[in-house]
């Protein structure tokens, strides 16, 4: 066969990348997607897989890590398989989708649509009155599918440090169905939230507001850590903590820059907002440790950038950059305000043992998002946002009253659904599966539970053993004894 000449394409190839990239496709936009997705599963792993392994008492580091891993990992196939669909499908209730799965390119979609302004075509797309670029439903699917993840990875903070692992594997399928898919559906999948115009920008109730208040209650039905644990539980390595944490930070460029679905001025938008919000929360946050505690916290440094992060969510792009600071401000002091002082006064946050203070840097900060989104939202940004409500803040006069009201309503609802379904599903567990490790476990930590450990030191009398594990050991590097007495490494 002849050699075609250096500068020709063949006409195979031609046919092929005209297939791959159709005329309607945005390759700005579906590549921006797809890296945000990229940005927001970086945040659960290795982000939060390391915050979780480091923040807790060395006993509880491998657990820890690994209940973020198996719930990152079951997600996915469980979101392909149907729970994308219910949360993205067609209607099946006012709050829920058809449950189906989500594994081919049959649609092309853009972005969440009343049904009045979607038409759908013969070749197998759907176009939008709200958003002109196109790009593969995988994109689409992947994007939500990594929310879908850290959802359950967040909640899991409420719970490390006792719960049953096997348990968490039931737990993880069964939240994501029953909870989660109903809360996305309702607020973005063209649900009833939706259509009365609730605005939840990027999560602040969809993901914040639920895994707190699905964590609390977990915590509630699984119990507290032994005593021992509760008393003392000093994070095995702060160093580590700051490197999940700062990758949870820049993570939320896309978790915040991709919820517009386009590379457009609003991404950028969200993008600015979420930083000057973080930093701002983080600031105060210590500042406030500094005045009270005489010490500034590294832990409470980074709880400061979780609220921060949080509260801006619902808002990262309806709001404008004064705004964006003035949300800091509160995310660094309410929650703190709540998890210093007020948690410590009342006798039930008392007598529910949330590890990780999810309820407070994901629950309450969440809320606190929400209901300021309702208060500070632009009008311009709103219609970019939800072009058919005519949205505004209180702020801005009109009819900003009543989107107030409707974001606290819209709270209430996700807050009910969560405390009611996540109570269901643990009862229904515990008939099953021991929600609550065995006081042996409890007692040892991960050798017990996993059989292995984070810091295994040879010759500190840590047990590894490889025929379980699957990794050959280095007989090279053991010490032996020669005939003489003396130790030698060969």
């Amino acid at each position: 066969m002849a050699t075609p000449p250096p500068n020709s394409v063949p006409i195979a190839y031609q046919a092929y990348t005209s297939a791959a990239v159709p005329d309607w496709l945005n390759k700005g936009d579906n590549a921006w997607q797809m890296i945000s997705a990229t940005l927001v599963g970086l945040q659960s792993v290795p982000g939060l897989v390391i915050l979780y392994g480091s923040i807790v008492k060395k006993k509880w580091a491998v657990n820890s890590a690994f209940m973020a891993l198996y719930a990152f990992a079951a997600v996915v196939l469980c979101w392909v398989i149907w729970a994308y669909k219910m949360s993205f499908g067609d209607k099946l209730l006012p709050f829920w989708g058809k449950a189906g799965p989500a594994l081919g390119q049959k649609f092309l979609i853009k972005q969440a649509a009343l049904p009045e302004t979607t038409q759908y075509h013969g070749d197998g797309s759907v176009e939008t009155a709200m958003a002109t670029p196109f790009y593969p439903m995988a994109s689409m699917v992947w994007f939500q599918c990594v929310f879908a993840a850290i959802t359950l990875i967040l909640l899991a903070g409420s719970v490390l440090g006792r719960m049953n692992i096997k348990a968490w594997m039931a737990f993880v399928p069964l939240w994501l169905t029953f909870s989660y898919t109903v809360g996305a559906f309702s607020l973005w999948g063209g649900g009833f939230l939706f259509h009365w115009g609730v605005m939840d920008y990027s999560g602040g109730y969809v993901i914040h507001l639920s895994s707190g208040i699905a964590g609390i209650t977990t915590a509630f039905w699984v119990g507290p850590r032994s005593t021992k644990d509760r008393e003392r539980f000093p994070p095995n390595n702060v160093l580590l903590v700051l490197a999940g944490a700062g990758l949870l930070w820049m993570g939320w460029a896309g978790f915040n820059g991709g919820d517009p679905y386009s590379a457009n001025i609003d991404s950028s938008l969200a993008v600015l907002n979420t930083n000057i919000c973080a930093a701002t929360s983080l600031l105060v946050w210590t500042w406030l440790d500094v005045i009270f505690f005489k010490k500034p916290s590294v832990i409470g440094a980074v709880q400061g950038m979780i609220t921060g992060l949080v509260c801006i969510t619902p808002g990262a792009g309806l709001v404008q950059g004064w705004a964006a600071m003035v949300m800091g401000i509160l995310s660094g002091s309410v929650p703190w305000f709540t998890m210093m002082i007020i948690h410590k006064r009342w006798t039930l946050l008392q007598k529910i043992d949330d590890t990780l203070g999810v309820f407070h840097t994901h629950a309450v900060a969440g809320l606190l998002g929400g209901l300021l989104t309702g208060l500070f939202a632009e009008p311009t940004l709103c219609s970019l946002f939800l072009p058919v409500t005519n949205s505004r803040g209180a702020v801005y006069g009109g009819s900003g009253g009543i989107q107030f009201l409707k974001q606290l309503a819209g709270a209430a609802f996700i807050i009910g659904w969560n405390v009611v379904v996540t109570s269901i599903i643990c009862v229904l567990i515990n008939l099953v599966i021991p929600l609550r490790m065995a006081e042996e476990q409890l007692l040892i930590g991960d050798d017990a539970v996993h059989g292995e450990e984070a810091y295994a030191l040879w010759g500190d009398g840590e047990i590894y053993d490889s025929t379980k594990h699957g990794m050959h050991s280095d007989d090279t590097l053991h010490p032996k004894t020669t005939s003489t007495g003396a130790t030698q490494v060969v």
